[in-house]
């Protein structure tokens, strides 16, 4: 398959659920907080700029399953948060249609001070979800993160193993349309760690997208697809079998 073509999928005729037309991001880079300070008053010709994202375009169906890569810089992260809403372009038009979860950070946002069980209340109704389909996540996710008597005790009190575990659990029993991925199951026991690939694998064949950031080889036992960013530019857009062939450096 040849560099930036997209995999041709069944649901194409269908409105896609992630779309990137001709999308940008520039970053200002400051020397320090004076300078950005400053800026906010004065425009100045020498700050710096970096493009993180150059021209991207492509094209996500619901129910896809598909890798993101690229090395360090590469504009994985950008993209990212574009599509969880945290960042938003300099140039072009993003479309995301759906409720996101993103596994990124995934024990940002917790209140220190507030319990397991209340941290997962918290961020279900900041989300804007009712009372009754908050219950019922509160139940799954206490099951998934198997803290026993902790999950009444404050974050604080918990190892970042621990924090790991309820951050997952909340954030995979969210109902999600879109699931984003990144190097969450890079921590973890290991048979933590099956317990997430098997809930990812049930959240898939529920048609539930799938976007997965890892350099592990864990990307070919969930992604049929796969975009590879090179200096905030898609070099590749095909099938996850044709990205290992032409790129084997992907995997680790």
């Amino acid at each position: 398959m040849s560099e930036n073509t997209a995999v041709k999928t069944e649901n194409q005729n269908e409105k896609p659920i992630i779309s990137f037309q001709h999308v940008s991001k520039v970053y200002t880079l400051y020397r320090n907080s004076r300078e950005q300070f400053s800026a906010l008053f004065y425009r100045s010709k020498k700050l710096k700029k970096h493009k993180a994202l150059d021209d991207v375009s492509f094209q996500i169906y619901q129910g896809e399953s598909v890798a993101i890569v690229g090395r360090n810089g590469a504009g994985k992260s950008t993209l990212l948060k574009m599509i969880t809403g945290v960042a938003f372009p300099s140039d072009g038009d993003i479309y995301v249609n759906g409720r996101v979860s993103a596994l990124l950070e995934l024990t940002a946002g917790f209140s220190a001070d507030m319990t397991g069980r209340e941290n997962i209340r918290f961020k279900c109704y900041v989300l804007g979800l009712k009372d009754a389909e908050i219950d019922d996540i509160e139940r799954k996710a206490i099951e998934f993160a198997d803290l026993g008597e902790y999950i009444d005790q404050p974050v604080r009190t918990y190892s970042s193993g621990m924090r790991v575990r309820l951050g997952f659990a909340i954030n995979i029993n969210t109902n999600p349309d879109i699931l984003v991925i990144d190097e969450a199951l890079s921590v973890g026991d290991s048979t933590f760690k099956q317990k997430c690939k098997k809930r990812i694998n049930e959240l898939i064949a529920r048609h539930v997208t799938v976007l997965y950031v890892s350099h592990s080889k864990d990307i070919q036992d969930f992604c049929k697809r796969c975009i590879y960013l090179q200096k905030g530019r898609v070099i590749f857009d095909g099938t996850m079998k044709d990205a290992v062939e032409q790129y084997p450096e992907i995997i680790n």
